[in-house]
């Protein structure tokens, strides 16, 4: 096979389909749009939810729910992810977040205290929960509120 040889499968390319180029065409005169009315028109056409003036479904739907833009929203880490640092040394937000095991800062940071911790560490939060405090300091790290 040479490179002149080579042509897509039959049927897998269509001819252009030009509208409005006469009435042999097949498609000229009003090309598809039909005679007068908002969709023949330049530009014409309603916008997407439109239903003829009728009141739209999602005006009829009702509203759900509640975002409170003044919760705080906190970046979480497992004790048992803790793990991969070397033994003494301080974990905080900054150093999670330049080794990628958190990707956005948020609020601060909350420990929390699933699995468990082999290494003596100091980690640096603004939240820890009670069996996270519990397990740091059981392996001999410390726990420090920032």
């Amino acid at each position: 096979m040479k490179l002149h040889e080579l042509s897509p499968a039959a049927g897998s390319v269509k001819p252009a389909w030009r509208k409005g180029r006469g009435t042999g065409s097949g498609n000229g005169k009003t090309a598809g749009k039909g005679h007068k009315g908002q969709n023949a028109r330049s530009g014409g056409g309603v916008r997407p939810g439109f239903e003829g003036g009728q009141l739209p479904l999602y005006r009829k739907l009702p509203k759900r729910g509640f975002n409170n833009k003044f919760a705080k929203v906190y970046s979480t880490i497992n004790v048992s992810e803790l793990n991969k640092f070397e033994n003494g040394a301080t974990v905080t937000l900054e150093t999670l977040v330049n080794c990628g095991m958190i990707r956005k800062e948020n609020d601060g940071l909350k420990v929390l205290g699933n699995g468990e911790l082999k290494k003596a560490l100091t980690v640096e939060a603004k939240i820890f929960t009670e069996t996270a405090k519990a397990k740091i300091e059981a392996a001999g790290g410390k726990a420090e509120v920032k």
